[in-house]
C-alpha cells in the first residue's frame, strides 16, 4: 500500500502530527510512506520517521488553486497513492490530494471540502491536537491506536545552558518585553546555566529589545533569526530545558526530549500542549474569567494579563523542579 500524508503547515503542528505517522506502520503493516511538506519547516523532516518520498511544497511557486493542482499532478508523476491523508483541514490540502489521484483520500469536514474527499469524517471534541490526528487514522481503519506518543529522532548531546523562547506568532501568546526581561533577569540570578535566547527571523528585532533592556547580560546570548530549522533543533536538542511561551519551538523541544516549562496564555493546553508529559511543566495563571481563549489578539485587555500576571517565583520554581527531574 502506497500512503501520501499532506502534514500541516505550522511548525507546532507539524510536530504533533508526528505521533500519528508512528502509528502508521501499526495501521498498515508494510505500506510505503510519502509526506508532503511546506517548505521552510520541511527541514524538520530529518528527524521525523522514514518516508520514501518527501515533497516539499512552496506556496509561493505553486499559487492559487491552479498552482494546487500542478503540485498535485507533480506527485502524480512520481507516485500513485492507493491514499492521502490531509492533516491540514483547509481546502487547499484537499484539493492538492485530489490532484494526486489517490484513490481514496480522508480528512476532516471543513471549508466545503468533502466534494474532493472519499472519506469526510466530522472532528471529534475534545481530544488533543495530537489525538485528532490519530483519529483520523482510527476512523479509517476502524481500529485504535496504542501507546500514541510523539518523539523526534537526533544525536545531539545535552549541553549546559538553558533556552528560553518569548515568542510566539500570536500577541496573546507573547510575552511583552517588560515581563520578558523579569522571566530572563530572575532566571539570570536563580540559576548558574548559560541563556539561550531562541526566535525566528521575524522575531529577532523583538528579542533583540528586550535582550538591550536586560540589566544584567553575562552569559546571555541571543541567536533568534540566526539559526535555520536544524540549527534550531540542534539548540533545543542540545539544552537542559527550555522555558517558553505556547509556540512552535515548545512542541519541538518536548519531542526531541528536552525538559519543558510552557507559559499558557491564550490557547487551551488541553488542546494544544506539548504531548509528552515526563518532559512538560505547564503554567497557566486561571484566574481570568476569559481563560483559555483562542484570540490570537487579546481583547479584553491591552496586554495579555494572563501572561502578565504570571508570578515569576512559580515559574521559576518549575523550571528548578524540571531541571531536578
Amino acid at each position: 500500500m502506497k500512503i501520501l500524508v499532506r502534514l500541516p503547515n505550522w511548525l507546532g503542528d507539524m510536530v504533533m502530527a508526528a505521533g500519528a505517522l508512528q502509528q502508521i506502520p501499526a495501521f498498515f503493516p508494510g505500506a510505503e510512506v510519502c509526506v508532503v511538506a511546506k517548505k521552510g519547516i520541511h527541514e524538520l523532516l530529518p528527524f521525523f520517521p522514514l518516508s520514501k518520498h518527501q515533497f516539499v511544497f512552496d506556496k509561493d511557486q505553486y499559487k492559487g488553486p491552479k498552482g494546487l493542482w500542478q503540485f498535485g499532478k507533480k506527485i502524480r508523476r512520481v507516485e500513485r497513492f492507493d491514499l492521502f491523508v490531509s492533516f491540514p483541514d483547509s481546502f487547499s490540502a484537499a484539493l492538492m490530494g485530489f490532484a494526486t489521484h489517490a484513490k481514496e483520500r480522508i480528512g476532516y469536514k471543513n471549508e466545503g471540502r468533502n466534494i474532493l474527499l472519499t472519506n469526510a469524517y466530522a472532528k471529534p471534541r475534545g481530544l488533543h491536537r495530537v489525538e485528532e490526528y490519530v483519529n483520523l487514522l482510527e476512523a479509517f481503519t476502524g481500529r485504535k491506536a496504542d501507546n500514541v506518543d510523539v518523539r523526534l529522532h537526533h544525536s545531539f548531546h545535552r549541553q549546559d545552558y538553558l533556552a528560553i523562547n518569548i515568542n510566539s506568532e500570536a500577541s496573546s501568546r507573547r510575552l511583552t518585553p517588560a515581563k520578558a526581561v523579569e522571566i530572563i533577569s530572575a532566571v539570570r540570578k536563580s540559576f548558574d546555566e548559560r541563556i539561550v535566547l531562541i526566535g525566528g527571523s521575524r522575531e529577532r528585532d523583538f528579542v533583540e529589545e528586550v535582550f538591550n533592556h536586560l540589566p544584567e547580560k553575562n552569559d546571555i546570548e541571543s541567536v533568534a533569526g540566526k539559526t535555520t530549522m536544524k540549527e534550531l533543533v540542534q539548540v533545543l536538542a542540545s539544552a537542559k530545558l527550555l522555558l517558553t511561551t505556547d509556540s512552535g519551538p515548545a512542541h519541538l523541544a518536548n519531542a526531541l526530549g528536552t525538559q519543558t516549562v510552557v507559559l499558557f496564555g491564550a490557547g487551551n493546553e488541553n488542546n494544544t500542549s506539548p504531548y509528552n508529559k515526563d518532559f512538560l511543566r505547564v503554567i497557566r495563571l486561571g484566574k481570568l474569567s476569559c481563560e483559555p481563549c483562542a484570540k490570537n489578539v487579546c481583547v479584553q485587555f491591552s496586554t495579555p494579563q494572563c501572561l502578565e500576571l504570571l508570578e515569576t517565583k512559580n515559574i521559576l520554581l518549575a523550571v528548578r523542579q524540571k531541571l531536578e527531574a
